[in-house]
């Protein structure tokens, strides 16, 4: 079954709701809540990041994700809410999608990082 990447991004919006920076901050607050920057590392380091997000770039997501991989990232747990972003919320779609079909089940999109007015931690 072919699909094109209209077809996966509309997939994507289906499955992963998208979130206001205001229900963001609050979900944050509350605790529990791993925000995830799904940017690569040159687009974190030109333009910083919210402040507390992980990086991890699209393409190790199932790599980090995936408690029984070697290259698991301690701070996936399938029991908090994943807040994920990139630079316009497509990436953060798709990773997002990715994620439910892994077995998470908050997952949620902030869209794009430039829809963030929060703190930015430029480290």
């Amino acid at each position: 079954m072919a699909t094109n990447v209209k077809q996966m991004l509309e997939a994507a919006n289906a499955a992963v709701p998208i979130i206001t920076q205001d229900q963001a901050a609050d979900m944050i607050a509350k605790g529990n809540t791993l925000v995830l920057d799904v940017r690569d590392p040159a687009e974190v380091t030109a333009g910083g990041r919210i402040a507390g997000a992980v990086n991890v770039p699209r393409g190790m997501l199932e790599f980090r994700a995936d408690p029984e991989c070697q290259h698991h990232d301690n701070n996936f747990e399938k029991g908090k809410s994943v807040i994920l972003y990139c630079v316009s919320g497509g990436r953060a779609a798709l990773a997002g999608k990715l994620l439910k079909d892994m077995g998470y089940d908050k997952v949620y999109n902030l869209g794009g990082f430039k829809d963030w007015t929060g703190a930015v931690d430029k480290t």
